[in-house]
């Protein structure tokens, strides 16, 4: 009875007071609506790129050039070039280390590719001849450039399947030549479509040889990383202690300490990736709290105001013998005084 008379109380007030309603659901609203929205979206964008990556293989080893702590990210991954790695480096690796099933290098770029009146940007990869091989990903027609072609400078190149589609349509483009910043190259192949992961779009990409794009596009030695790929999950932990001792003695490198390389792992590039997205949905929680406690202000002053207009009503009611208690209970209820 008790409960019932309340909600009663509280439905008369509320209508009493649709403008002061109003305001105080919306400042509610809106600060927990923040709260939920945002923390959403950063899980989601946490997931979505921790998947993505989750996507490129998990018996995958990556070398990248500049030394990190284990848990903290690479000088190279903050847009500083360093020139420690070599092609070399990794056809050593593929040579000497057990249970590795291939290696390739990478190095990357960007620039304008033209047929005929097309003309798109895209970026390119030049790789290794052994890229099919450790992305376990396919040509869809024609073919992969060869070990010989890798290495003699040829002008060949493999378009991605959405840069296939930009210039040639529905076009079989085998055999046609293109130009990529300014350079003549000759379609030999076209990947299956595989989409994004890793934060890149694959099919927006074109692949030449690694060696025509060191020394023909970007006019350098260095590799700006290099993956290897185990044959065996288990045999993860040991590849990568061996590779470590293997480059420490190439770069002639006698502490640890002074690493110009890091060898991860796809754990350890999830672990730093969590990290640091969650260091991001952090903040964005705070900035979405931030809006909670402005809209919770907002309420409390006009919870002031309705408690300072009622000042002489509580006065009487505790003058006719309601305890502080019942004061409260009617207070919450939002009953008004009659005038």
């Amino acid at each position: 009875m008790f409960f019932l008379q309340h909600l009663k109380l509280i439905s008369n007030t509320l209508r009493r007071n649709k403008r002061r309603t109003f305001l105080t659901m919306l400042g509610i609203i809106i600060g927990v609506a923040a709260v939920i929205f945002i923390n959403s979206v950063g899980a989601g964008a946490q997931g979505l790129i921790l998947n993505q990556i989750k996507g490129i293989g998990s018996n995958l080893v990556a070398i990248l050039p500049g030394g990190s702590e284990e848990t903290g990210p690479q000088a190279s991954v903050m847009g500083v070039v360093i020139t420690t790695l070599i092609n070399e480096d990794a056809e050593i690796i593929a040579d000497s280390i057990k249970h590795v099933g291939s290696v390739a290098s990478y190095v990357q770029g960007n620039g304008s590719i033209t047929y005929g009146s097309q003309n798109i940007d895209a970026n390119f990869s030049g790789v290794s001849a052994s890229y099919t091989s450790v992305e376990d990903t396919q040509v869809a027609t024609g073919r992969f450039f060869t070990k010989d072609e890798e290495k003699d400078l040829s002008r060949v190149i493999v378009l991605g399947s959405q840069v296939k589609e930009d210039l040639f349509g529905d076009q079989d483009p085998i055999g046609k030549t293109v130009r990529l910043k300014k350079e003549s190259f000759r379609i030999i192949g076209v990947m299956k479509a595989r989409g994004s992961a890793g934060f890149q779009s694959y099919d927006t990409q074109v692949f030449i040889p690694l060696v025509t794009a060191q020394k023909v596009l970007l006019g350098i030695e260095h590799v700006s990383f290099i993956r290897v790929k185990v044959d065996d999950e288990k045999y993860i932990d040991d590849v990568i202690i061996q590779i470590k001792d293997l480059l420490r003695q190439r770069h002639d490198i006698t502490d640890p300490a002074q690493d110009d390389f890091s060898v991860r792992n796809q754990a350890q590039a999830l672990q730093v990736l969590g990290s640091v997205t969650d260091a991001l949905r952090l903040f964005m929680a705070a900035i979405a709290a931030l809006g909670l406690v402005v809209g919770g202000i907002g309420i409390m002053n006009i919870m002031l105001v309705a408690v300072n207009e009622r000042i002489r009503e509580i006065g009487l009611r505790k003058a006719v013998g309601a305890t502080a208690k019942n004061v409260l209970k009617q207070f919450l209820a939002g009953k008004n005084k009659k005038k």
